[in-house]
């Protein structure tokens, strides 16, 4: 089955060449990993590392928590950091607190023992998901401690099915001496496989989104623009999340409400400003209208702090792929919309159950959830509290895994 992998990963490596010629994020997959081995020339043979592995941005968030603990308490450690997806490596390739931050090469055996030997080290963590089986073939072979931490397990894996590839990629899980899981569903599943060297710790994210409160949040733009009014803070927002937002100001808003929309697609922010019968400003504008009833925020890095100054947040994405991140805005302490595509996200049904956070399927919908959530203050506190409340009832996972590794590597 080996055989079978390795041509397919060396077939696919040409295939997605000419991609790159016409997709942009196709061609920074390419380019990027062409500097991988490159930017790994600062590690010294008597370095010693501990490497994460992101597969995007979502799964940094949660492997940050530990990389920034880390850094507290054993300095002697060089920290690495690959990202298999661009969005994740573009916007993390600064990062302070890592020593290297590069693309994770192309999974072939060649550049699995390359990629080792250069980095060497002392303990391998991989965040949430991501299994790359030449890659654990060679830590295992090696006997570098492997851990898998915020991991999440579902029985539509291939892992928990029959058949020669479940075998095949079974066998990669050997290679992890610990997995920290979000839930006791994972830890079942991987207990059913024989695999029970497994602590169900939680999700790092949220000792992520609670460390978000204590830092200062001030943003003196978003103070002069919500002027005492009732604020909507739209994070994350797709297309058909606008439509639904459009609607609602043009036709229902009072003059009582204002509204922070942060697209997920900066790029066609004239289109979405020309679409509101109120007044709206840029985050862009030199001279920011505060008399306004919409800011965009046609920028990107600040939305964790806006949510801050929120009565109600919508998170986009529902009517897509799936939805955001709704831990930012619950570690707030706000209410919650949200479309009907969340049931891959546990902390989504979580609240959904806990009645924090509110499924719209139109803008009928909408429309009468945030009239409820303006003019019931009783409902409105009582979701606020269920988010705060979730958050800090499921913080540690870091600490959890911390000491793991403390005690791991001394």
């Amino acid at each position: 089955m080996y055989f079978l992998y390795n041509i397919l990963v060396i077939i696919t490596s040409w295939l997605i060449i000419p991609i790159g010629w016409f997709n942009k994020k196709i061609n920074f997959f390419l380019n990027g990993r062409k500097q991988t081995f490159k930017q790994l020339d600062s590690i010294k043979k008597t370095d010693e590392v501990i490497w994460f592995h992101c597969a995007s941005l979502g799964e940094f968030e949660q492997g940050r928590p530990i990389i920034e603990k880390l850094k507290t308490q054993n300095l002697k450690f060089k920290i690495i950091i690959t990202f298999f997806s661009p969005s994740g490596y573009e916007i993390r390739k600064n990062y302070k607190h890592a020593d290297v931050v590069c693309y994770l090469p192309l999974d072939t055996k060649k550049n699995a023992k390359r990629f080792l030997d250069t980095v060497h080290p002392a303990m391998a963590i991989f965040v949430k998901y991501e299994f790359w089986p030449n890659i654990l073939k060679e830590l295992d072979k090696r006997n570098i401690k492997t851990i898998l931490v915020s991991g999440i397990f579902r029985q539509k894996q291939s892992f928990f099915n029959a058949g020669l590839f479940s075998s095949f990629m079974k066998k990669s899980l050997q290679a992890f001496d610990h997995f920290f899981v979000q839930d006791i569903n994972s830890k079942k599943l991987l207990n059913g496989i024989n695999l029970n060297n497994v602590t169900v710790s939680g999700d790092t994210r949220f000792d992520r989104v609670y460390k978000i409160t204590k830092q200062e949040n001030t943003l003196n733009f978003i103070q002069k623009f919500i002027q005492n009014k009732h604020i909507l803070v739209a994070g994350s927002t797709w297309k058909k999340d606008e439509e639904l937002l459009i609607d609602y100001i043009n036709n229902y808003a009072s003059a009582d409400e204002k509204f922070i929309i942060a697209p997920h697609n900066i790029k066609d922010i004239d289109l979405l400003k020309h679409s509101f019968t109120k007044k709206v400003t840029l985050f862009s504008d030199k001279e920011k209208n505060n008399n306004a009833q919409v800011f965009i925020i046609d920028t990107i890095g600040i939305l964790t702090k806006i949510y801050s100054y929120a009565d109600v947040a919508y998170i986009g994405g529902g009517f897509g792929a799936g939805i955001h991140n709704i831990l930012e805005p619950a570690t707030f302490g706000l209410p919650i919309i949200i479309g009907p595509k969340y049931q891959k996200f546990n902390e989504a049904i979580d609240l959904v159950n806990k009645k924090s956070c509110f499924v719209i399927k139109n803008n009928i919908d909408l429309k009468n959830y945030l009239i409820k959530f303006k003019t019931d203050e009783k409902f409105k506190k009582q979701a606020a509290k269920i988010s705060k409340n979730y958050i800090l009832n499921n913080l540690g996972a870091t600490n959890c895994v911390i000491k793991y590794i403390n005690t791991t590597l001394v």
